[in-house]
């Protein structure tokens, strides 16, 4: 049922995109301020009022999407064409195309897992709200943060749950552990092993790709020491839900995925649908050896990594 916040944003939004008055002008017809009116547009997006929609044709009719498609076995293949050249835009591109990609995807009573990330955001911030039935969010990897640095595991989490109108189920655990001993401990939890199998069958997977560099996320979190860190800057050059691997595909350290919470790789591969989004060139090598591992049925990228990729 509609709250006041609800029907003055709808106001809004009919006032600002169907009629063409300004902010200040729909401020003015409602009587509040400009900074009100933003908000309240932007509240109507995200609860799926206003579904603002931009058909490139040239996402799925390239050829590289083509040569994507034959060459690692996918099942469709968004290609991205930003219209700046900042990491930014990007992101954003990838994520409105990923979710675009979803809402064709999720169906009632299907079970979602999902990890997190910069792009994972991306794309749950570009959802749009769909009343479905019996749908089940479930976050595939471990999340918490022993640093400053922010997985937005559980906003990511929350947004798709919201998107969806599922029911989400966070894996509230770091995403490397101390000893294979403490995530032996975890797992045995009844509760965390519940989580572990739902996302181990779930019928979709999004996920992202990561590389792997000094600044990136994974070896920031307070979960490495030095000397792991060093291992995987020497021996890793991606990682998918977290399970770094080398530039033939193969674990790049045993001791560390021994210690990570979360979906397997082989259990990721089984999954029906697998849904990867990632993009920037110095993903490539880390995209290419994960569709090389067999790891996606379905590709969100940006048409220069696409390229590289390909060439």
């Amino acid at each position: 049922m509609l709250d006041s916040r609800d029907a003055q944003s709808i106001d809004a939004a009919k006032l600002y995109y169907l009629s063409g008055l300004s902010q200040a002008e729909v401020a003015t017809e409602l009587g509040v301020s400009r900074p009100t009116v933003s908000k309240l547009l932007q509240h109507a997006r995200d609860m799926g009022f206003v579904v603002i929609s931009l058909h490139d044709p040239r996402e799925g009719a390239d050829e590289v999407v083509d040569k994507l498609k034959a060459r690692f076995g996918l099942v469709d293949a968004r290609v991205v064409r930003p219209v700046t050249g900042d990491a930014a835009g990007l992101l954003a591109d990838l994520g409105a195309a990923g979710a675009s990609l979803l809402e064709e995807l999720v169906r009632d009573d299907m079970k979602v897992g999902i990890s997190w990330g910069n792009t994972m955001f991306s794309v749950a911030e570009h959802l749009r709200t769909r009343n479905l039935s019996g749908v089940q969010v479930i976050q595939l990897k471990g999340g918490h943060s022993h640093s400053e640095r922010n997985t937005k595991d559980v906003e990511t989490l929350t947004r798709f749950a919201r998107a969806f109108n599922a029911d989400m189920h966070m894996l509230p655990l770091p995403v490397i552990l101390d000893s294979v001993e403490a995530k032996q401990l975890v797992e045995a939890d009844r509760h965390i092993a519940g989580i572990m199998r739902a996302g181990a069958s779930a019928d979709i997977a999004v996920f992202t790709a990561g590389d792997v560099h000094r600044e990136s996320l994974l070896l920031n979190l307070g979960v490495l020491s030095g000397a792991e860190t060093q291992s995987l800057l020497d021996s890793a050059v991606g990682d998918v839900c977290s399970r770094f691997y080398d530039a033939s595909g193969n674990t790049a350290d045993a001791l560390i995925d021994a210690r990570t919470v979360g979906i397997s790789v082989a259990d990721l591969r089984a999954r029906p649908i697998r849904v990867l989004v990632a993009g920037g060139l110095e993903k490539a090598t880390a995209i290419k050896v994960a569709l090389e591992m067999g790891m996606a049925t379905h590709l969100v990228i940006d048409h220069a990594t696409a390229e590289r990729i390909v060439g």
